[in-house]
């Protein structure tokens, strides 16, 4: 186990930012992904210095795993293990009690850019324009899906059980699907058993950067360069409708409360009524692409590529707060007891106490504000395309500069 540094900034009288409550370094490059554990006590922060930490969500590191080749572009945190995806092209797991790496998953021969983990299976997705999938009792490979004609960019899985109701589940056979969405336009389903494509979903002019599962009403969303968020309905895989109100890519979904929170380049972020595909409200506060968003409890995170994080009101779409302090674009977040987790490209997590935001949220509704007893734990379905690099052969040993410099450049091309 390795120990590694953590400056704490703690509240009022020793930060200029009185929410601020500790800022979390070690890493020697930006972060590029935030992963919180299903029991709420664990982060896993992934980074371009070719490690990933864990941390206590004190803000405690708790240690180091070290052993990939080249930058960490995301990952994956259980209660026991972590699982990380590397541009050495391989994805590797973790035991987070010693720090040791317990099994290296070979295989793909690019970027390794998406992982997830679902009932039994590894699944990863690369830049190679394959997915693949591994056992996890036995550490075997089990499928390839091959199919796509350029990158794998993100992941979702579901089941047929998934879309039917209780009674109807019981007495019909299930089957396993995996979701894969492509810079070449499409979006695939492959059945997990057979590894063979199921159905390919067209209609994006524009590459899929992001979607999103609505198992309760069989619907999948997506978003994509195109500056459109589709969707589609999972039992027929029929496109329902197309969501155009906004004027840059689309980087980034989540789903909260029969409202869809759509995250775009042109610098807004659009609240959708699910049901009907009606756009309700625009937030404009922001400077520069809006990179991360997360709905929790009345309130809606976001992260941008101005170094800002952002709370809005859910209900009313007052910007309730703003968070300074990062210095470069805010990857990802994440929420849990009433505590915001920021991950940035300038090397650092900061951790806010947001808890005085629910007490002014409710009170604004007029209804009384309680103390959380309750915690959020992260919705492992929800994907975005985070600190993506060129399908080509990565560059080695970049400073977090050069790795800014050259995200930016990406991003743009990519828009």
């Amino acid at each position: 186990m390795i120990n590694g540094p953590v400056s704490d900034v703690m509240g009022c009288g020793t930060s200029r930012i009185k929410w601020l409550k500790k800022v979390c370094t070690g890493h020697r490059g930006g972060i590029n992904w935030v992963s919180l554990s299903p029991d709420g006590r664990y982060l896993l922060t992934c980074s371009e210095d070719r490690t990933a930490r864990l941390w206590r969500t004190t803000g405690q590191q708790c240690c180091v795993f070290q052993g990939h080749e080249n930058y960490i572009t995301h990952g994956y945190l259980e209660n026991d293990v972590a699982y990380t995806c590397s541009a050495d092209h391989t994805v590797r797991k973790w035991d987070i009690v010693t720090g040791r790496c317990t099994q290296i998953f070979r295989g793909h021969t690019s970027t390794v850019n998406k992982v997830l983990v679902s009932r039994g299976w590894l699944f990863s997705g690369s830049y190679d324009r394959t997915a693949r999938c591994w056992s996890l009792d036995s550490g075997r490979p089990m499928q390839e899906f091959r199919g796509h004609r350029n990158s794998v960019l993100a992941l979702a899985h579901f089941s047929s059980q998934d879309l039917l109701p209780e009674a109807e589940s019981d007495c019909e056979q299930n089957r396993d699907f995996l979701v894969t969405a492509s810079s070449d336009c499409t979006v695939k389903l492959w059945l997990v058993s057979e590894g063979h494509c199921y159905q390919t979903l067209r209609g994006h002019k524009g590459a899929v950067l992001c979607m999103v599962l609505d198992t309760p009403t069989k619907t999948l969303f997506t978003g994509s360069t195109d500056h459109t968020v589709r969707c589609w309905d999972l039992t027929t895989g029929g496109q329902t409708r197309v969501l155009q109100d906004h004027q840059g890519s689309v980087v980034c979904l989540e789903l909260g409360s029969r409202h869809l929170y759509t995250g775009s380049a042109d610098r807004t972020v659009k609240c959708w009524l699910t049901a009907s595909g009606k756009c309700v409200r625009t937030l404009m506060a922001h400077r520069h692409t809006v990179s991360a968003i997360k709905a929790h409890d009345g309130v809606l995170f976001t992260g941008s590529g101005d170094s800002c994080a952002r709370a809005f009101d859910t209900e009313s779409g007052v910007l309730r707060r703003v968070f300074k302090g990062h210095t470069f674009i805010i990857n990802c977040l994440q929420v849990h007891n009433h505590v915001l987790y920021t991950v940035s490209h300038d090397g650092t997590m900061r951790i806010w106490d947001v808890r005085g935001l629910y007490c002014d949220t409710r009170a604004s509704r007029g209804s009384h504000c309680r103390g959380s007893a309750g915690s959020s734990l992260a919705q492992m379905r929800n994907n975005r395309v985070g600190c993506a690099q060129s399908p080509n052969e990565p560059t080695r040993g970049r400073s977090s500069q050069e790795a800014c410099e050259s995200r930016e450049r990406e991003v743009l091309e990519l828009i």
